[in-house]
């Protein structure tokens, strides 16, 4: 093998929107950490009375004790018992370390995480259409929109991706 097959396979050309490819990594991380922080608080709450924590939230938060939401809350809350909430922490866990590990693989910039990252995304994706259309809010809305430009984005740069490893394959033969 010579020196500049070494250089080029071992040089790697950015591509000019690389910087999205970390912002989405970086997204990724910021939201590992929030789910970190929702599990360990879903732990804390094990041996606790979930009634009264809820109810303390509600009059600290001064929302309405007699209205229609809390009261869905209340019920709600009512539901989850120690086994149910470990489940649950499991699952946010779960999901925290899977967005470490696209992301650290999206900072990186690993071609292995370009592809989890589009594949998780977008398996999401059907599941938040659903819920954005059976209760719209801003909020869903906004995080829907968000994760379908991440999708087109990333469908976008694997495919450039991919050209560019084609073409530096066929440059050495």
């Amino acid at each position: 093998m010579t020196t500049s097959s070494v250089q080029l396979r071992n040089s790697r050309v950015r591509l000019p929107h690389d910087r999205w490819i970390i912002a989405i990594g970086v997204f990724k991380l910021l939201q590992a950490v929030l789910f970190v922080l929702l599990g360990f608080g879903a732990i804390r709450l094990l041996h606790r009375d979930l009634m009264h924590e809820a109810e303390h939230f509600i009059l600290a938060m001064r929302f309405n004790p007699e209205g229609h939401f809390v009261n869905l809350v209340l019920e709600k809350v009512a539901m989850i018992d120690p086994h149910r909430l470990k489940e649950i922490s499991a699952v946010i866990f779960g999901i925290a370390a899977l967005d470490i590990v696209e992301g650290t693989g999206l900072v990186l910039e690993q071609v292995w995480a370009e592809f989890v990252t589009l594949i998780l995304t977008a398996s999401f994706l059907p599941w938040e259409f659903f819920e954005m259309f059976r209760r719209a809010n801003w909020m869903r809305i906004g995080l829907t929109v968000i994760n379908l430009a991440v999708v087109i984005y990333l469908i976008y740069y694997v495919q450039a991706r991919m050209r560019e490893r084609r073409l530096r394959h066929s440059g050495r033969t």
